[in-house]
């Protein structure tokens, strides 16, 4: 069982944790034509839009309660009310997304009661949903924040129904903040292998993966799942959950409709790609497609291409517990050896591990803990770069933020593909870096020239 090492330091110097509303944020720009609204002030929503854009490299739709020290002292109600007011006026969403901060959770705010006195002021506004969603960013990530964020989405946009397999081909997705808009796009075309139609919530692949609208700037998010096709939900067939921090959101949402479901803590490497296979063979009652075959060959090739280059070398990792888990595991199958780990957040994921320790802590805790252990990769987000760069390691990004990359957001690393092609990208890195032995030299030896060495050469 893998230890759990609690941060014993004052402050975190180079932090990896990303707070719990960008993460709500994050989960509702996975909502179609749908308007974040961050209850704060109005600093903590323009630092949120600043890691969105450049991460995305796309314009995100968000706006802010702008609380100031006045408001923060004798209520917020107010500027709650109308800020809403001034979105559904302006914008006409189909889904507000509310999201506290710490600010409001340390002033008490009561977004509930709030969002009743919208309701009875303004009762013209009936029809756009408001979601809730409580993330004080002085506790948990934003992996926590997203998924709090889909809970509270099933919780308001999915009707209490008895209609499972009305629909039955339709299954449902829960989508973990750990996998990018190419990961979710690769999870529908892997669904879709099978005749089966997938509802992605949230769908992150449809709205944030770097497209042009043909009518130019959208003022909501552009693509991502409809209202409407939530509110269906409880007519699928089965619902796939990826990521443990989905599983209080899969609870609620078996709750309410009994969709039975199928969790699946990674979708990378062989075993985990096969098991997600079989299940949605089960579910579609079908052969596994040619091309799904096709690509489970080009992953077990690629592993016995590169098994040689990954002997002995070990690798340092630091992201949300979610991905964590996924990387940890998928090295320890390719048979590259996790030593080092970091955490952002406790997890039950991080609790039976191929490691023998996780620490929970931030990017200084990585590079001490990589030094110690003499490792040969580094694995972490676009903040580990220095970190990397002082150790001399390659460093292979993964994670939130990537903002020294083009095409970070957009990379697939599910699916046999996407395993397939994190492994080259591991085995190039290793190669590049690896430590030769040094050649010997006489020491009689008198120098030779570089025309001489060609020469011979060839």
């Amino acid at each position: 069982m893998t230890t759990i090492i609690p941060t014993d330091k004052a402050l975190a110097v180079n932090p990896i944790k990303v707070s719990q509303p960008m993460g709500a944020t994050l989960a509702f720009l996975g909502i179609a034509a749908a308007m974040p609204l961050e209850h704060g002030a109005q600093g903590c929503t323009a630092f949120s839009k600043a890691f969105f854009t450049r991460h995305f490299r796309e314009p995100i739709p968000l706006q802010t309660t702008a609380m100031d020290h006045l408001v923060t002292i004798v209520g917020s109600d107010n500027n709650v009310i109308t800020a809403l007011k001034n979105v559904a006026d302006i914008n006409r969403p189909e889904v507000i997304g509310l999201v506290t901060t710490g600010l409001t959770e340390t002033q008490g705010a009561d977004i509930g009661r709030t969002i009743k006195e919208f309701r009875t002021a303004h009762p013209r506004h009936a029809n756009i949903a408001v979601v809730p969603v409580g993330t004080p960013d002085t506790e948990g990530c934003l992996e926590s924040g997203f998924a709090l964020a889909v809970e509270a989405m099933v919780a308001t946009l999915v009707p209490e129904s008895n209609r499972v397999g009305h629909r039955p081909r339709q299954v449902n997705v829960l989508a973990s903040a750990m996998l990018t808009p190419g990961d979710v796009q690769a999870i529908g075309e892997w669904i879709e292998a099978f005749d089966l139609d997938p509802v992605i919530l949230p769908d992150l692949g449809d709205a944030m993966d770097g497209h042009l609208e043909e009518l130019g700037y959208s003022t909501l998010t552009a693509g991502g799942t409809p209202r409407w096709c939530i509110a269906m939900m409880g007519e699928s067939v089965a619902t796939l959950v990826i990521g443990k921090s989905m599983h209080r959101a899969a609870d609620l949402l078996q709750r309410r409709t009994a969709v039975p479901d199928f969790r699946f803590d990674s979708l990378m490497g062989l075993e985990a790609c096969d098991a997600f296979t079989a299940t949605l063979r089960r579910i579609a009652g079908s052969l596994v497609p040619k091309r799904i075959e096709r690509q489970r060959a080009q992953l077990r090739d690629a592993m016995v291409d590169c098994h040689l280059q990954f002997g002995g070398t070990r690798v340092a990792i630091a992201a949300d517990p979610d991905l964590l888990a996924s990387l940890v595991r998928f090295f320890a199958s390719i048979g590259i050896e996790p030593v080092a780990a970091v955490a952002a957040a406790r997890s039950g994921v991080l609790a039976e591990l191929p490691i023998e320790s996780v620490l929970i802590g931030d990017l200084e805790d990585l590079e001490r803990n990589a030094r110690a252990a003499d490792v040969d990769l580094l694995v972490a987000n676009s903040h580990a770069a220095e970190a990397a760069r002082r150790l001399g390691l390659p460093l292979l990004r993964a994670g939130f933020p990537l903002y020294d990359q083009f095409g970070g957001f957009a990379r697939r690393w599910v699916g046999y593909a996407g395993s397939r092609q994190a492994i080259f990208d591991a085995a190039n890195l290793i190669v590049g870096k690896r430590r030769e032995i040094a050649p010997y030299r006489s020491i009689y030896w008198q120098g030779t020239s570089r025309a001489t060495e060609t020469a011979t050469l060839h």
